[in-house]
C-alpha cells in the first residue's frame, strides 16, 4: 500500500475511534525512522487501546500487518510500528511531557490531514 494512502486510512481509523488532535509528521528526509509519525491523545486506557484496535482493525482490512506494538497492556503510550508510518496513542499526559511534535519541529506538520493525500 502507498505510504500517503496508509497514512491516510490511519488517520480516518483514529478520528472513527474518537482519538483527539490528531496530526501527521512529515519525517521525509529527516530521519530513517519512519516517513510519518501519526500522533494523537486518548483519554483512558479502554479508549487508547480502542483507538490502537481500530487502527489494526482497519489496516489489517488493506492487507497492512502491524510490524511491532509496544505500550498496549499499560496504555498510557502505545506505540504502532508499520515501517513507514509509526503511530503513537498517548493520554494528554504524556503527550504533553513528552512533546514529540517539539522535538521534531523541523519535520512538517500536516493540518489538513485528509486534504493532503486528496487536494
Amino acid at each position: 500500500m502507498d505510504t500517503e494512502l496508509k497514512r491516510l486510512r490511519i488517520v480516518e481509523a483514529a478520528e472513527d475511534a474518537k482519538a483527539e488532535d490528531i496530526s501527521a509528521l512529515d519525517l521525509r528526509g529527516k530521519t530513517l525512522i519512519a516517513d510519518y509519525f501519526v500522533v494523537c491523545t486518548g483519554t483512558s486506557d479502554v479508549h487508547i487501546r480502542s483507538v490502537a484496535d481500530r487502527i489494526q482493525e482497519a489496516m489489517e482490512q488493506e492487507g497492512e500487518r502491524v510490524l511491532r506494538i509496544e505500550g498496549y497492556r499499560e496504555a498510557t503510550w502505545v506505540l504502532l510500528d508499520y515501517g513507514d508510518i509509526v503511530v503513537h496513542i498517548m493520554r494528554r499526559e504524556q503527550r504533553e511531557h513528552y512533546g514529540l511534535e517539539a522535538f521534531w519541529q523541523n519535520a512538517p506538520l500536516i493540518e489538513s490531514l485528509r486534504e493532503y493525500v486528496r487536494g
